[in-house]
């Protein structure tokens, strides 16, 4: 039976109103949040002077007394410069309306404070408060406790990890102030951390002034050792054989201490393939920088070879941000000339240097780092340097004449990825991405390549070259294992080649696979068709991207 409440209120507020709850215990809460209400106001002195009850109707006046004022809020025994640190302004607290949530939030502030300083038991109060008339005077009162310290970090599952490593990278040092933020900080570190997985609930012990934290973490599978090598009839050159293949080897959390390598090479056809060499070193000479080192190597046909040297310093400045500095050299040759004898004119492929210096910065809120399934990832790259064309004796001297040589050239790049997980069964994966890259004498190896497995699929590796582009990628998953999954896809991209001279080009390609995990690695395999400027829409030309990682 529906319940109805007519209220009144007299004082320093006047307000009525009629309501209605479905039964007498709604009403009775209702009732109760009014006068905290007016508690928190200030009507410290707020009380019911009337109640009456006709039929299922309550009829209710409060009078709300005077509205107390602060005289004044003193600092009492607590350090000046931990309630600086905890944002207290005592001019909120002088002559200003009492409210008691304003009280409240200042304890809230100096207790989480004091726990990231090294007093995780302090307690806190109100002292010598003093009533004149209508308002209050009183001073705070900390009880700060044992002072508590870091000790040695534990670990309880069967991770290899070295706690040293670990402890330095979570910045748990022992001897360092307990601190609550750090230890939730640490928690969403090694989340981050792909060759690391909780097997348990972290858990903090506190003993003879110390706090120990357990850490029930397990190695990951995630190092790669993947290849193939094929052995074809050579048509280019009889009575020999053509040797194509693809290498992947990643190694992660080497020796324990979080150092990674990865390396890549392929070679689909005669004369073109690539190579990429990385190298991470984690928190060099105790510091919390990164060192890494980067090697590419592009070989396209008989047309360019290019080049590419990358040093990173990165630095973590939050559980879930990562922020690099970079410089890079880039080299490309010419690797065949003789059919630009008689061109007056600078071809589209040409010798260049390029040495730039840049930032990176990414973002990681996901529930996995290597299988997300929900959560965000972005990341945003800039880059400026200076270029210079190099003359290559192959060529006439008419084409450098009226070129600036040296010329400042600026990329910017960048992706989204966002995960949702909506049940069990089903999720979505959603992308962009994208890039522009600027310069008064671009070259055809200068430029953006995509197209292939990671990037916009339906087109073989490397298909597109693009000095802007824009991509978005859509994926409806559905999940019949933890991390295995069939999808459906669409990419939609526009990009340009303006060296090139080429119309702008709408690329659009669908299809569907699957993703599936097994206790040795993750099989991916792909059906897609695509559509471009260079490529029609039909199932002749569809693609099938399929690829193995075996992990140990």
């Amino acid at each position: 039976m529906e319940k109805h409440l007519y209220y009144e209120i007299f004082g320093g507020v006047d307000k009525s109103e009629t309501l209605t709850f479905l039964d007498s215990i709604e009403r009775s809460n209702k009732i109760r949040s009014i006068f905290n209400e007016l508690y928190a106001s200030g009507f410290l002195a707020a009380t019911e002077f009337k109640r009456e009850i006709r039929e299922d109707t309550l009829f209710l006046a409060i009078a709300t007394g005077i509205k107390f004022n602060w005289v004044e809020l003193r600092s009492g025994n607590v350090d000046p410069v931990l309630l600086l640190n905890s944002g207290f302004d005592q001019f909120r607290f002088r002559k200003k309306p009492f409210q008691y949530n304003q009280v409240a939030d200042l304890f809230e502030k100096v207790l989480i404070q004091s726990e990231n300083e090294g007093f995780p038991f302090a307690t806190i109060k109100l002292d010598s408060l003093e009533r004149t008339e209508d308002g209050f005077s009183g001073a705070l009162n900390i009880n700060l406790g044992p002072f508590i310290s870091f000790d040695t970090l534990r670990i309880s599952g069967n991770s290899k990890t070295k706690r040293m490593f670990l402890a330095k990278y979570l910045q748990i040092m022992p001897g360092d102030a307990f601190s609550q933020k750090k230890v939730e900080q640490a928690i969403r570190q090694i989340k981050n951390l792909p060759y690391l997985r909780w097997s348990g609930e972290p858990q903090i012990s506190f003993q003879n002034e110390e706090a120990t934290l357990y850490l029930p973490i397990n190695d990951r599978k995630i190092n790669t050792l993947d290849g193939i090598i094929g052995f074809l009839p050579n048509e280019i050159e009889e009575n020999k054989l053509l040797v194509t293949g693809q290498f992947d080897l990643g190694l992660y959390n080497v020796g324990g201490k979080g150092r990674n390598y990865r390396l890549n090479w392929q070679r689909l056809s005669q004369y073109s393939q690539n190579l990429k060499v990385e190298a991470i070193e984690p928190m060099v000479l105790g510091s919390m920088i990164d060192i890494g080192a980067t090697f590419s190597l592009l070989k396209e046909d008989t047309t360019f070879l290019n080049r590419d040297f990358r040093l990173d310093f990165g630095y973590r400045f939050k559980a879930d941000s990562y922020i690099r500095f970079f410089g890079s050299r880039q080299a490309g040759d010419l690797l065949a000339t003789a059919s630009l004898q008689e061109t007056q004119t600078l071809p589209e492929f040409a010798d260049f240097r390029y040495n730039n210096y840049g930032i990176e910065y990414e973002l990681f809120r996901l529930d996995d780092m290597l299988l997300p399934r929900r959560g965000f990832y972005g990341q945003l790259e800039f880059a400026i340097g200076n270029k210079e064309i190099l003359r290559n004796t192959g060529l006439p001297d008419a084409v450098y004449e009226g070129i600036d040589m040296k010329t400042i050239q600026y990329y910017i790049k960048g992706e989204a990825v966002k995960h949702f997980y909506f049940n069990s069964n089903w999720g979505l994966m959603a992308k962009l991405a994208g890039g522009m890259l600027v310069n008064d004498n671009l070259l055809g190896n200068d430029l953006y390549r995509l197209g292939g497995l990671r990037t916009i699929r339906g087109f073989n590796e490397n298909f597109f070259f693009a000095n802007n582009y824009a991509y978005f990628t859509f994926e409806p998953r559905f999940y019949f294992d933890t991390y295995s999954y069939f999808m459906i896809f669409a990419d939609a991209g526009r990009l340009e080649n303006s060296v090139q001279r080429l119309n702008t080009d709408y690329t659009f390609s669908t299809g569907l696979g699957f993703s599936l995990e097994t206790n040795s690695g993750i099989f991916n395999f792909i059906y897609a068709l695509g559509s471009s400027n260079g490529q029609e829409f039909a199932l002749n030309l569809s693609k099938i991207h399929f690829g193995y990682t075996g992990r140990f």
